[in-house]
């Protein structure tokens, strides 16, 4: 009996190594994959220069951030660390109807890319404006994710 007892705890002990090592595991996964969205984010929608800018600013960005061809893009003119503190903001529904976006509590300087020939070179017009910015957030801290839109 008394083997058969430790079999039981020593199997017992076993799963639950098991299970703490898949929850790890699982954690990991998810922090990494929040900090690829997070750099997806940041090549996306964020350029921290406040400008001016010339007439092919838009052209050049799609061109160096690898989004060329994507109809539309807005590049928010803000570091991380103020877009992220938008993300404390109360939570408002998204495009997406989840519950995980936030609007900007003042106006910040962003740029809208929008494509206006697709050959035989693409380019973009650019439109510079300040507009309320919605971003969902992930994760804890929360971090930007995804450009909802602006208001």
């Amino acid at each position: 009996m008394r083997w058969s007892h430790q079999g039981i705890v020593a199997t017992m002990a076993l799963k639950s190594l098991v299970l703490f090592s898949l929850l790890v595991l699982v954690l990991l996964v998810l922090e990494g994959a929040q900090a690829a969205s997070v750099q997806d984010f940041q090549r996306k929608h964020l350029d921290p220069r406040i400008g001016p800018f010339s007439r092919n600013y838009c052209t050049q960005m799609m061109r160096n951030r690898k989004l060329s061809g994507r109809v539309f893009n807005t590049f928010v003119h803000q570091t991380l660390a103020a877009v992220q503190a938008v993300c404390r903001e109360p939570n408002i529904p998204c495009k997406n109807t989840k519950n995980n976006c936030h609007r900007s509590p003042y106006r910040m300087r962003i740029t809208d890319c929008i494509l206006t020939r697709h050959r035989p070179i693409i380019t973009y017009t650019s439109r510079h404006r300040s507009a309320y910015i919605v971003v969902a957030c992930f994760g804890k801290p929360p971090m930007p994710v995804h450009f909802d839109g602006s208001r």
